[in-house]
Parts: C-alpha cells; structure tokens; sequence
C-alpha cells in the first residue's frame, strides 16, 4: 500500500518554513510521503544550506520541489507587499502545474495539503484538485487573533495601509 502523500507549503521565510519543515520530519516518521515546497529562490537557499548539514541525508525522506514566485528580477525582495501580491498572482497556477507534474511522474496523489495561513490562495487550489487541507499558523495564536480583526478595523477606520 502507498505512503499518504502530503504537500507542505510554507510562506517563504525563516520563521514560518522552519516550524513546517520540523513538522515535515514528524509526519515523515509517521510514515506519511512528504513534499516540501518552496519559491525557487528559497529552494536554492535550502539546497545550499544542506550540503554543509549532510546534504541529502538530513532531508530523511522529505522530497524538495519549488515554484516559481513570480517576482521580477530586481524588484526588492525586501518589500513584503510587492511580493506577497507576486505570490498571490502568480504561484497559484504554479503549484497546481506542479501538483499534476508530480502525478504525471508516478508519485503518489497528493492526500492532503498543509499550508501556511499566509498562502490562503492554496486552500483554493487544492478544493479544486480534490485535496484535503490542514492550515498552520507558525507563529503566537495572539498574533493570529490580531491578523483575522485587520479587516474589521480597516473597515471601522481604525486601521488604514500607514498604520
């Protein structure tokens, strides 16, 4: 019988991949299939941090596969709004591409997606494609409360996009 196979998809940065990759080594343990997916340009960043961790072999059974992000070159990565619009646009179609490549190659169908609250857009993709969703918030649940009320207080006037 075939490994369940989930999908793990991080918002491409330090504190919120970190939690998740952790998570992956857990349910790689428990005998599930584990794909970690990254942007391009954070997927570099890993494969060049593993060869000095043991390379492959600190993986222990996570496949590694990236997505475009969509980012022009030269645009600053530092502005977080330019490229969170980029990845909203643009990496939706690319996940689902990569999703069928993976089954058109042999791999197992994808069971379930677990996904970073930050890439909302992914939780549509995966209704599309019939697969279920478990959603991760890396950080303090406060935090969290914060983020969910912004709408309310943009709309109340009490927050606006200077503060």
């Amino acid at each position: 019988m075939a490994k369940a196979h989930v999908l793990v998809l991080p918002f491409p940065a330090q504190g919120h991949a970190t939690p998740l990759m952790e998570l992956s080594h857990r349910l790689v343990g428990h005998g599930f299939e584990v794909t970690f997916v990254n942007t391009e340009v954070h997927h570099a960043m890993v494969v060049g941090a593993l060869k000095p961790a043991g390379g492959a072999s600190a993986l222990a059974g996570i496949h590694l596969a990236s997505v475009p992000d969509g980012v022009a070159d030269g645009v600053d990565r530092k502005d977080i709004c330019k490229l969170v619009d980029s990845y909203n646009q643009h990496m939706p179609g690319h996940l689902e591409q990569l999703i069928a490549g993976m089954e058109a190659a042999g791999r197992p169908k994808v069971k379930w997606l677990v996904a970073d609250v930050c890439l909302w857009w992914s939780f549509d993709v995966a209704k599309r494609l019939g697969i279920r969703v478990a959603s991760v918030w890396p950080a303090s649940v406060a935090c969290l409360a914060i983020n969910l009320q912004i709408p309310k207080l943009t709309e109340e006037g009490l927050l606006n996009n200077k503060g």
